[in-house]
């Protein structure tokens, strides 16, 4: 009889198929039987959905994975986390790691190292924990508040479309659209006008040169007078006029005579009238003051 019959083959492949797939569920699970690592404990009052094979890292780099849970029965509120960690990090005294888990609801673990060259945990011994909310935290924070908004929003929209339906906006918006087109003919008229005003700023350039230059030589002209000369002038001028007065005012000279002495006022005004009725009585009898006869003078 041989030994490798067809049973013997039967069981032989039901064994390595139980092999294959022992190591393939470990190693989907993230743990590797071949390589060495360190087994720590995390304490944890709650693990947040933690589960055996997830992941552990620090720094971001992948250095373990969970291989057990244990929670404390005895005392409750606390769980055990038993993780291999490998072998080759070391982890100073007084790290500690926190739960996080992303949008999509994967958890992790994350070793928070601290630093500390000198002292480390040693392998068996006890990490504390913690769960870190990350966004999703936040978010379940902001819940509270949100639903206190909610409320106002709902009132605010309910505002906003109780304005938006009065017939008053809508007018408004006419108005508007009237004021953009008044605007926009505004505009093109000032363009107009601006271009009709640069037309005209060559004209108005050489008028304003021609004004300076006679206001040039105006000032030229009024540089070339002798001010000092004229001033002289004037001074003497004034002199003069001075002398006058003062001999106007004398009572010696022949003007301050005839301006002040009374009788010399009423003597040329006799004379006036004197010489007035003597042109008279010469008008009216021209004969006893002219006679001329070729035959002599005969008595009247």
């Amino acid at each position: 009889m041989k030994f490798f019959n067809k049973e013997v083959k039967i069981a032989i492949v039901a064994i390595c198929g139980l092999v294959i797939l022992f190591f393939g569920m470990n190693f989907l699970k993230g743990l590797n039987l071949f390589s060495s690592a360190n087994k720590y404990m995390i304490s944890f009052k709650d693990i947040s959905g933690l589960a055996s094979s997830s992941p552990i890292y620090a720094d971001g780099y992948k250095v373990g994975v969970v291989k057990n849970i244990i929670y404390d029965y005895n005392n409750t509120g606390g769980t055990m986390v038993e993780a291999e960690i490998d072998e080759k990090l070391r982890i100073p005294k007084g790290s500690s790691a926190e739960i996080v888990s992303d949008m999509l609801g994967n958890v992790k673990v994350n070793l928070l190292l601290a630093n500390n060259p000198r002292e480390r945990v040693m392998p068996g011994e006890t990490i504390q924990g913690g769960i870190n909310d990350g966004a999703l935290g936040q978010m379940k924070n902001m819940i509270p508040t949100v639903m206190q908004i909610l409320p106002k929003i709902d009132s605010i929209v309910t505002s906003v479309n109780l304005l938006l339906a009065n017939p008053a906006i809508a007018s408004s918006l006419q108005n508007v659209e009237t004021v953009t087109g008044n605007l926009t003919v505004t505009t093109r008229r000032l363009n107009s006008l601006l271009a009709s005003l640069e037309s005209s700023v060559p004209g108005m350039v050489t008028r304003t040169d021609s004004i300076l230059h006679n206001a040039n030589t105006l000032a030229k002209n009024l540089n070339q007078i002798d001010v000092a000369g004229t001033v002289a002038r004037v001074d003497e001028t004034l002199d003069n006029v001075e002398k006058f007065t003062e001999q106007l005012n004398n009572n010696q000279g022949t003007l301050g005579l005839l301006m002040r002495d009374p009788s010399l006022y009423n003597n040329l005004n006799s004379t006036m009238r004197s010489a007035d009725s003597l042109l008279i009585d010469l008008k009216a009898h021209p004969k006893r003051y002219v006679h001329f006869s070729l035959f002599g003078r005969k008595d009247k």
